[in-house]
């Protein structure tokens, strides 16, 4: 009798279309749920964010209003995706254990430089070198485990878009590589962290297009038709993946204009870190740089904006940097910024997706 009633559920437990959408689901409703008892904690414990501008009077003027709004919501997020992983993720498998420990381990460099933040009262937390080589020993992790095992033939070949067959075989120097992934996927989503939704909004953008890639290329059949590279297990990165993008739904109800938390590096480390990892473990690294193109820019508009700056006598590019604080200075409100960002994310993980047919 148990079987009979039971036993077409726990079938269902054998499905990865079926654990995923359930995995977002499930992180959704436990962020949303959680959220105001979480907030409320914060806010006791007087958690408040320091804001960025006093040596800029008219972005100060925009941003004073949300002096003291409590952060490291990452927190928020992270929890929500444990909890959902618990219980809809395959916990033997290799390429969730390392998305779960790299970006947990990011989002716990994140949290101590919160904390030294809003200790000292300031945007002064673990210095630059720090936090590069907090961030540079994770990556080092990363590319051991994928080098020596992912699973694949294919472990240190980079694929390029575009072609069926084309591939840089990097070797051992695949390690070096992996690093500079984990490293400057998790610095640009940190830098596009500065208006409320935003970060989070290009997150869930970019995550739907990988959580894709990952049940593709997890599948044999799939593969072969679409001429991409098999990686055994992948597909169980496709409930990683969506749970993720519940739990930053579930933020997201929370940080929209006007922000009750914000996610601070807590967050946007492990955000970037979660997207670095997923696309070395895919073998879609290259992808990675049209798909998250939104973070991309914001990273190149701050190293243009400093080489402008130095080599060219003080002169700027931009009104200020990352981008998104450009267009606040020529006046943009702050939802059209929003807005407008999550649109070319949207675009940008479409033209990703349409990659796959262009070979």
């Amino acid at each position: 009798m148990i079987d009979l009633i039971f036993g077409p559920f726990l079938n269902l437990l054998h499905y990865v279309n079926f654990r995923a959408p359930m995995a977002a689901v499930t992180a959704g409703l436990f962020g949303i749920l959680l959220g105001p008892l979480f907030i409320h904690t914060l806010v006791r414990l007087r958690m408040g964010q320091p804001i960025r501008g006093a040596g800029i009077p008219s972005l100060y003027e925009k941003h004073k209003g949300k002096q003291g709004t409590p952060t490291m919501g990452g927190l928020l997020i992270l929890a929500s995706l444990l909890f959902s992983l618990l219980l809809w993720g395959d916990l033997g498998n290799r390429h969730v254990w390392l998305a779960i420990l790299v970006t947990t381990a990011l989002g716990a460099v994140g949290a101590v430089d919160d904390f030294a933040k809003l200790r000292g009262r300031s945007h002064r937390g673990l210095s630059a070198r720090q936090k590069l080589a907090w961030q540079g020993g994770i990556g080092l992790f990363t590319g051991l485990w994928i080098y020596f095992f992912l699973g694949t033939e294919h472990n240190a070949e980079l694929a390029l878009p575009f072609f069926k067959h084309a591939v840089i075989p990097l070797g051992v120097l695949y390690i070096l590589f992996a690093i500079i992934v984990i490293v400057g996927s998790s610095n640009a989503v940190n830098l596009t962290d500065g208006l409320d939704g935003l970060a989070i909004g290009c997150v869930i953008a970019t995550l739907v297009p990988f959580t894709i890639l990952a049940y593709l290329v997890g599948r044999p059949d799939f593969t072969r038709y679409l001429l991409i590279w098999h990686v055994p297990g992948a597909q169980e990165l496709a409930v990683f993946g969506m749970a993720l993008l519940g739990a930053g739904m579930a933020f997201l109800w929370y940080n929209a204009h006007p922000a009750q938390v914000f996610m601070g590096d807590t967050g946007s480390l492990a955000l970037g870190g979660a997207l670095g990892v997923m696309a070395l473990c895919l073998k879609q690294e290259v992808l990675l740089v049209l798909i998250g193109g939104i973070f991309v820019i914001e990273a190149l508009s701050v190293i243009l904006q400093v080489a402008s700056y130095k080599l060219r006598g003080g002169r700027r590019i931009f009104r200020m940097t990352p981008l998104h604080h450009h267009f606040e200075q020529l006046g943009w409100p702050e939802a059209r910024i929003v807005i407008r960002f999550w649109i070319v994310a949207t675009i940008l993980g479409m033209l990703g997706l349409a990659t796959l047919k262009v070979r």
